[in-house]
């Protein structure tokens, strides 16, 4: 079973591509609305109507909204160290 690496989160369209196979439409390239990457080279892309962010933009936006007061409490960075796989002592 293969995981899906970019999810919707756009409303089905009620005139779908009859062309299209549920395979070729999972292989359509996405590019994300801030670094401008492509699905192909981050791990998971997020889309949504007119607009998509892979996980590692997702990644920097979560760790800006946590440290934009200025004090990060424990449990603040404990999210961030997993986040981003660190491991402390």
């Amino acid at each position: 079973m293969t995981e899906k690496k970019v999810l919707s989160f756009e409303k089905k369209h009620a005139k779908a591509d009859k062309n299209k196979t549920p395979e070729k439409q999972n292989q359509e390239i996405e590019y994300c609305s801030f670094c401008k990457r492509p699905n192909t080279q981050v791990p998971k892309m997020v889309k949504g109507p007119g607009v998509n962010i892979c996980s590692e933009c997702t990644l920097i936006a979560v760790q800006y909204l946590i440290l934009q007061d200025g004090l990060m409490s424990a449990e603040a960075q404990k999210i961030l160290d997993l986040l981003w796989g660190i491991q402390r002592k």
